[in-house]
């Protein structure tokens, strides 16, 4: 088999931090989330391993990267290296690529709730 198909079924869906979030199975040396906010991720945290790519599907925002404010909108992909301070704000759909695939030992809460 040349391909690999992942169900509907097979999608983890969990809540946090303002974000709905659909988690792909890993693929490959990949991760896969879908995620959708109205707020935005209201946790800031850095990744020590992974680096994180989003693509926005719909919506428009402003990512905080150690402090910096990046605005981005439908269509924009932006890749954020790992030990980056991550939060977001704004109302988007976007897909989370994660290279390798993200793991929970390695993320790292730096604030509490940003709002």
């Amino acid at each position: 088999m040349n391909y690999q198909l992942i169900k509907s079924s097979e999608i983890f869906k969990k809540e946090k931090s303002g974000i709905k979030l659909g988690v792909y199975p890993a693929m490959g040396n990949c991760g896969v989330v879908v995620v959708e906010t109205e707020t935005g991720h209201n946790q800031e945290f850095y990744h020590k391993v992974s680096t994180f790519h989003y693509i926005v599907l719909d919506g428009a925002g402003r990512f905080f990267l150690n402090d910096e404010e990046v605005k981005v909108s439908q269509g924009d992909c932006i890749s954020i290296e790992p030990h980056t301070r991550i939060y977001y704000k704004g109302t988007m759909k976007m897909i989370l690529i994660t290279t390798p695939p993200w793991e929970a030992a390695h993320e790292v809460e730096t604030k509490p709730t940003i709002w």
